[in-house]
């Protein structure tokens, strides 16, 4: 099992300034934002971290170096910012024919239970398992993908990136854990009409089409995706509350 970290986004809108430290490297408390990945990384025991930078994040792999906690890192470079499957694409060579663990380098996840989730993967024999939360505002929801699942197997039927009515309150998150097969379904993934990339639940879906099983984890009890400054400012918040957790 690897753990693949994508942090090759740009973060134009968290920015001040051209010397502003890319997103992953900005602090959030005592942390940089994807310290919270990579940690959530390390406590699962994978054998191997694969991070994707861009130019806009090459401070990445100055900050980091080739291992973290004792777990070596393989960078990958993305090229051009085509969206997160795009970035799955430019890593499939180091993440060879092995089983990986999908996180972003801006979400803050609390309680993360990867472990657990990385279990029952292997478990229930699944093609997918990804992790979700439950939230209060379904607005939320709209900033990531919700999901139509069977409520007796637990079977997803249907996924949809970024909602504009949320059907319920599951909100999908960047942690996610696939079966390698999944990188041969990059090339038949559909490009999205509206932002023109191809886009992960698109990508999971045409897996689900294929009758393969994938199903949800409540992976924690609060998640942020860390877009907007007013995201960092949910963060500090959040954090201050769960102190004693992380």
């Amino acid at each position: 099992m690897k753990a693949l970290v994508l942090a090759g986004g740009k973060g134009s809108r968290l920015r001040d300034h051209a010397t502003s430290p890319p997103k992953p490297l900005m602090q959030v408390g005592d942390k940089r934002l994807m310290d919270f990945s990579l940690q959530n990384a390390v406590a699962s025991d994978v054998d191997e971290i694969v991070i994707v930078v861009s130019a806009f994040t090459e401070g990445v792999i100055n900050h980091y170096g080739s291992s973290y906690r004792g777990v070596p890192i393989t960078y990958k470079i993305q090229n051009e910012p085509k969206g997160v499957v795009h970035a799955i694409e430019c890593a499939a060579g180091a993440l060879g024919d092995a089983d990986f663990v999908l996180m972003l380098a801006d979400e803050i996840v609390i309680d993360a239970s990867l472990a657990a989730m990385i279990d029952r993967f292997r478990r229930e024999t699944l093609f997918a398992i990804l992790g979700v939360v439950t939230v209060q505002d379904p607005a939320q929801i709209s900033k990531t993908y919700s999901i139509l699942e069977d409520s007796v197997t637990g079977q997803i039927h249907r996924l949809i990136e970024k909602p504009r009515r949320p059907h319920n309150d599951v909100m999908g998150t960047g942690h996610c854990i696939f079966r390698s097969a999944i990188l041969g379904y990059i090339d038949v993934c559909p490009i999205n009409q509206q932002r023109g990339e191809k886009e992960l639940p698109d990508l999971i879906q045409c897996a689900i089409d294929d009758g393969h099983p994938v199903k949800t984890h409540r992976v924690g009890s609060r998640y942020i995706n860390v877009n907007a400054s007013e995201d960092f400012r949910e963060a500090y918040d959040l954090l201050a509350s769960y102190a004693t957790r992380l």
